[in-house]
């Protein structure tokens, strides 16, 4: 027997499953996210989505991402491959609708950032590695780093016909894709550290950073645009509002 060749085989197989556990945390952590946002007041007045439909926009949220990535990296999606992903979107598709109008939709806008806010920097880092080990530019490996957070909810709002938070004043939600993406880039091919330490410290400091543009409601910038135009700029609630005894969720 050779000792090395196990415990390398070992070590790998431990590796790349710690990746699937977490992934699929991410990916029931953003199905949830979407059973609840459906049923947000704003979101669901007017269009009365079924339980079918509540389900299929929990697995938009949860997979979307990652099968968009794969998509473009040219591979079958791993949450087609694995049933767990489909499996575990649906689990939080029917809990979403159990809990959504009993405290569900503060909860979601409260406690569940932080878990929202730790799968989008994962996201970007496992879009990057991917993208890296397929051959592709830097600035492509940026950009699909971008596409495996942010598409899952792209897919939710136009499926409601709202415009996504890709393209409206958000609390850096396409920034902290970027800044994740770009950290884990540097890591990985500019320092030469291999996938979990690269992914640890890119993780870090988009998790960091998001949460404090939650926090303090930091918002990407607006273009140079006349008052009359631009219109009113409300200010935005910070989480550190949100996370004070008595808040209840406010929707127009």
């Amino acid at each position: 027997m050779n000792i090395g060749s196990e415990w390398t085989y070992l070590v790998s197989f431990l590796s790349m499953g710690s990746f699937v556990i977490i992934d699929l945390i991410a990916a029931t952590t953003n199905a949830l996210n979407g059973a609840l946002l459906a049923q947000r007041p704003d979101y669901y007045k007017g269009r009365q989505w079924t339980i079918v439909g509540i389900l299929i926009l929990a697995i938009f949220g949860g997979i979307g991402g990652g099968v968009s990535r794969d998509v473009l990296l040219n591979k079958i999606p791993g949450a087609l491959t694995n049933p767990w992903y489909l499996i575990l979107c649906l689990v939080a598709g029917f809990v979403g609708m159990a809990i959504s109008y009993g405290g569900g939709q503060k909860f979601r806008e409260t406690f569940y950032q932080f878990m929202t806010a730790f799968s989008l920097p994962w996201y970007a880092c496992m879009g990057v590695s991917a993208a890296l080990a397929a051959g592709l530019p830097d600035i492509s490996a940026v950009l699909v780093g971008i596409v495996g957070p942010t598409a899952g909810r792209f897919l939710i709002d136009i499926t409601a016909e709202r415009t996504a938070p890709q393209f409206r004043r958000a609390e850096w939600f396409v920034g902290t894709a970027v800044l994740t993406s770009i950290a884990y880039l540097i890591c990985e091919k500019y320092l030469g550290l291999s996938i979990w330490p690269a992914t640890l410290i890119a993780f870090s400091i988009g998790f960091l950073f998001r949460v404090a543009a939650l926090w303090f409601a930091w918002e990407e910038p607006l273009p140079r645009i006349p008052e009359t135009v631009k219109g009113e700029v409300k200010p935005r609630e910070t989480l550190k509002e949100k996370m004070q005894p008595g808040w209840e969720p406010k929707y127009e």
